[in-house]
């Protein structure tokens, strides 16, 4: 049987492209209900020192965690990473590369905006980044709101910063072996993040599982704030098939944007193995 918990395995601070501190989001997680949580940014592990500390002033268990870019099949996917240890080298290490042209992206990005009459986009998306050499989407999403530009983040992911249209640089991320390689040799668990998100055909999709486990990954994101009820179901199905563990994580980011309020995801389905039972021993 599934273990019932209220775990929330996935969300981002101002490390990364959240809006809170590491410390607001444990107090938010706890009073919501979370009873197991993890901080997991974006190609950053900066934050978790003091995300297991605030977790531990909270009384709320804590799995170390955090979210790699990767690039398979000309589309950007994402592999969190669970229960591993946060001073690793070879993980650190590997995370600063892929880091790295973040930047310059961000001086292209705000290049092509300017061309459609958006001027200073990169001064303008530097007023929101907690971490510059995390300068990301959601940070000129966050400027183009509130420059009036458009009225919610949705309708920017609408109109820019995406394929075919104006803001729109693409970046060529960490390999899948290379993510799911520095996770494990960490002693953690690789996991693909929110699967329905990626719309690949049907065998695009199981070529990145049948790959993903075979560089040694163990687990998939099962409920998400990403995923329609329909697709639990969907990927509840795809992780027995795949003999992987099953996740649950908001993806929260803040409390103005983000759809899904941190704890309050719908317990996994029956008959899963839940991530948290494989790192029982990883937890804090």
């Amino acid at each position: 049987m599934t273990t019932i918990l209220n775990a929330d395995l996935h969300c981002h601070s101002v490390v990364s492209d959240g809006t809170l501190t590491p410390e607001d989001l444990a107090a938010r997680a706890k009073a919501n209900g979370v009873e197991l949580w993890a901080l997991t940014d974006h190609d950053e592990i900066g934050g978790q020192h003091r995300a297991a500390a605030a977790a531990r002033t909270q009384g709320m268990a804590y799995l170390t965690g955090t979210e790699i870019s990767v690039t398979f099949a000309d589309t950007t996917v994402h592999i969190v990473g669970l229960g591993f240890d946060p001073d690793n080298a070879q993980l650190t290490e590997g995370l600063a590369a892929t880091r790295g042209g973040r930047g310059e992206r961000a001086k292209d990005m705000a290049e092509q905006l300017a061309q459609v009459g958006i001027k200073d986009a990169y001064q303008g998306a530097l007023q929101f980044v907690g971490n510059p050499a995390l300068i990301s989407r959601t940070h000129f999403a966050r400027f183009l709101v509130e420059s009036g530009v458009c009225k919610d983040t949705s309708e920017v992911f609408r109109k820019y910063l995406i394929e075919g249209k104006p803001g729109y640089v693409p970046h060529s991320w960490a390999t899948l072996k290379d993510a799911v390689t520095w996770i494990t040799g960490a002693g953690g668990m690789a996991v693909i993040a929110h699967p329905a998100r990626y719309k690949f055909t049907p065998n695009e999709e199981f070529a990145l599982f049948t790959e993903f486990k075979s560089h040694g990954g163990q687990g998939v994101e099962v409920v998400t704030g990403s995923h329609s009820v329909p697709e639990y179901s969907i990927y509840a199905d795809t992780a027995r098939e795949f003999g992987l563990a099953a996740s649950r994580g908001s993806d929260f980011h803040s409390p103005d944007e983000s759809h899904t309020e941190l704890g309050t995801l719908p317990f996994l389905p029956a008959n899963l193995t839940p991530v948290w039972e494989a790192l029982a021993s990883r937890i804090q």
